[in-house]
């Protein structure tokens, strides 16, 4: 039987969950249900709802707490209420009425899946295959540290009662130290392929935005929602596959850092071809070309001109994102 005190090795068995899927962090860019491309004027966004306020906390009953006097006990006033507020309230301003200027153009609308643009997406794909390699490889480490800190728990139960009191903390405090340095270690490596994946996305994300600026100004669209928000649709409102295709031909692949190194540690990126030191290789992502204008989605189906070449990026590994939704 283990000495009580060797249950901090049981605390490692949270390090076979370092490596889970990256969950989006974000997380990272707060996602939009639609944009406006250039040129057109985004509308007021929508302020956030307000959550209930928390009750005030109740007076324990029976006082005598400690430091229960000095922070008012019993005699604590109530907070002020909002229309108490109001009534202290200056007088509002007078606002006067506003030219009248010109209506706001009639919408046009294209509908988008970045769900499906990413799953299409030959760099985010990409992106997927080489962090989950990564996480993998935590895992099987992770566990490879468990077992061999079990065995040395296992090891020093056998030898307590040989051992001298001096012996015996002595030992206990190297089985500490290395459960906390196994801590530190996996929980540093899960932190940095979670880093990687929110690099490789803001990567994918800025690009995506420009395609699809340049996808809906080709076919007259000055207002794009997301398909995740719409009940239902047809084909000749979807942008996804247009945007998917241009995506994959501007940026066929991203950056990736090397394995164990934090992209907040790596040099400004200044050469569009850089190797060596594990650093896998692509150019920074192009701007997206102009894509040749085709009729308005309100018009019957015509055969959408090619988009403009575009220079493509060498193909290389890439890191697991967090899909957005």
């Amino acid at each position: 039987m283990l000495h009580p005190r060797l249950t901090t090795l049981c605390a490692l068995a949270a390090l076979a969950m370092a490596g889970a899927p990256i969950v989006a962090s974000a997380q990272q860019a707060p996602s939009s249900e639609w944009f406006v491309p250039p040129g057109q004027q985004r509308p007021a966004s929508a302020p956030p709802s307000r959550s209930a306020p928390r009750p005030a906390p109740q007076p324990m009953a029976g006082g005598g707490g400690l430091g229960q006097e000095g922070l008012g006990g019993d005699d604590q006033q109530p907070p002020i209420s909002p229309q108490q507020l109001q009534m202290r309230m200056p007088p509002p301003p007078a606002v006067p009425p506003v030219a009248k200027g010109s209506p706001t153009p009639a919408a046009i609308i294209g509908i988008l899946s970045v769900p499906d643009v990413l799953r299409i997406s030959t760099a985010y794909q990409q992106g997927d295959k080489e962090l989950a390699a990564r996480r993998q490889k935590l895992n099987e480490d992770a566990q490879k540290e468990q077992v061999a800190l079990r065995d040395l728990g296992q090891a020093f139960a056998n030898d307590r009662p040989k051992m001298t009191p001096e012996q015996i903390r002595n030992k206990e405090r190297e089985l500490q130290d290395r459960v906390n340095e196994s801590r530190r270690k996996f929980g540093e490596r899960n932190r940095i392929i979670q880093e990687a994946g929110q690099y490789v996305m803001m990567q994918i994300d800025r690009t995506l935005e420009q395609v699809a600026q340049q996808v809906a100004l080709s076919r007259g669209v000055n207002l794009v929602l997301n398909r995740a928000q719409i009940l239902g649709t047809t084909a000749d409102f979807d942008l996804t596959p247009q945007v998917a295709e241009v995506l994959n031909q501007v940026l066929p692949s991203v950056l990736v850092p090397p394995d164990g190194v934090s992209p907040t540690s790596m040099a400004p990126f200044a050469d569009p071809a850089q190797t060596g030191s594990g650093l896998i290789a692509a150019p920074l992502p192009q701007a997206a070309p102009p894509v040749a204008p085709t009729p308005p989605v309100a018009a019957p189906p015509v055969a959408s001109a090619p988009p403009a070449a575009v220079a493509s990026a060498p193909s290389a590994p890439a890191a697991k994102p967090t899909q957005k939704h």
